[in-house]
């Protein structure tokens, strides 16, 4: 992974489809934050991904890329979070991610909503049953925000500070709005931040980016 920042607020960062720890660095999305890690407002952890050993790995059993996604999420919280919050004194970290890394940063925000203080997510799909050729099960169940999130009732799921931003051009406009629907439904609040005439790309997220770090 890659760390930026002595000081501020811990942001986990998930990179986008198969993407790897440098990728927000390469697409400039760190050097659109920089002011504020060099005020010390945040602390951005790019981490990576083993996307291409789970969700993306046609050759194994979609069962095996489930359990291979859930070791990786005990990865996160055992190495890296937990580590964080022992190190730091604190309680919660805020995650965020653009495209297939919004999937990741909300998946893990509501399954693990007693260590996420914010979420940032930036044009995100949020329904994993079509990587999963047919194949469902509770592991699916678990791992897929707009089955469980509807009967999650985790109480710190309330005190999430959540965002949800999309272009109006966006791929995934529809499914953000029908994550922000069971958020409704739920009386979780957020901000539906919808940009206009912007499309699902690298340009769009480094207007966010900054925007949303900024509510830290």
């Amino acid at each position: 992974m890659l760390v930026y920042g002595h000081y501020g607020h811990p942001v986990i960062v998930f990179p986008t489809t198969m993407g790897r720890y440098f990728e927000s660095k390469d697409f400039k999305l760190i050097e659109s934050a920089a002011h504020l890690v060099k005020d010390g407002k945040v602390k951005l952890i790019c981490v990576d991904s083993v996307d291409k050993h789970s969700w993306y790995n046609k050759s194994i059993h979609p069962a095996d890329r489930i359990r291979n996604h859930n070791v990786y999420d005990q990865f996160i919280c055992d190495e890296i979070i937990n580590a964080m919050r022992h190190d730091y004194g604190i309680d919660k970290v805020a995650v965020a991610g653009a495209s297939f890394g919004a999937f990741h940063a909300a998946n893990f925000a509501f399954r693990h909503p007693d260590m996420v203080s914010h979420l940032f997510c930036m044009s995100g799909s949020y329904d994993v049953r079509p990587f999963m050729d047919g194949y469902y099960g509770d592991e699916v169940y678990f791992n897929n925000p707009v089955d469980y999130l509807p009967g999650n009732n985790h109480p710190e799921l309330w005190n999430l500070k959540i965002t949800l931003g999309f272009g109006e051009w966006d791929i995934c406009k529809d499914p953000t709005l029908r994550l922000s629907h069971i958020l409704n439904e739920k009386g979780i609040s957020h901000w539906l931040d919808e940009y206009r005439w912007a499309e699902h790309d690298w340009p769009l997220w480094r207007q966010m980016f900054p925007k949303y770090l900024s509510l830290l």
